[in-house]
């Protein structure tokens, strides 16, 4: 069964002057500011497509990674996920970089490296964002 969830945006004025907010509608789990300052010079007090993307990434492969662990029959006791994308104004996306790491009891480093890679690979995220280049840095902690 397909799931169909909504974000809504609102934009006032052009876009180097301009700004907006972003609301995760499906969820309510709120709105957040958006303009381009913060996309094309870094630090704001606001936030970009890209680290929404990048919340979707990270989550979406943590969410893929514990799974294929679980078909390989253990589980993580945890897994943090950082999702780096890097937006170039002249460019857009150039890339996302993952960068993981799980506590998994019993598990070798061989085997830990296989799953993270299969999980890049399965993570629909990452299947979305087939035109750029994905990266991964996977550790056991």
């Amino acid at each position: 069964m397909a799931v169909t969830t909504e974000s809504t945006t609102v934009w006032h004025g052009d876009l180097p002057s301009g700004s907006g907010s972003t609301t995760l509608d499906s969820s309510g789990a709120g709105t957040f500011a958006v303009n381009w300052k913060a996309r094309s010079e870094g630090a704001s007090s606001v936030t970009t497509p890209e680290e929404l993307l990048g919340a979707a990434h990270a989550s979406c492969f943590s969410m893929a990674f514990a799974n294929a662990l679980a078909r390989f029959g253990t589980t993580a006791e945890s897994l943090q996920t950082t999702a780096a994308v890097t937006f170039d104004p002249a460019e857009g996306i150039t890339g996302s970089h993952l960068l993981v790491s799980g506590v998994v009891p019993g598990i070798s480093e061989a085997d830990f490296q296989r799953i993270a890679e299969e999980a890049k690979a399965g993570c629909p995220v990452s299947r979305a964002l087939a035109g750029i280049p994905i990266t991964l840095e996977a550790s056991l902690a």
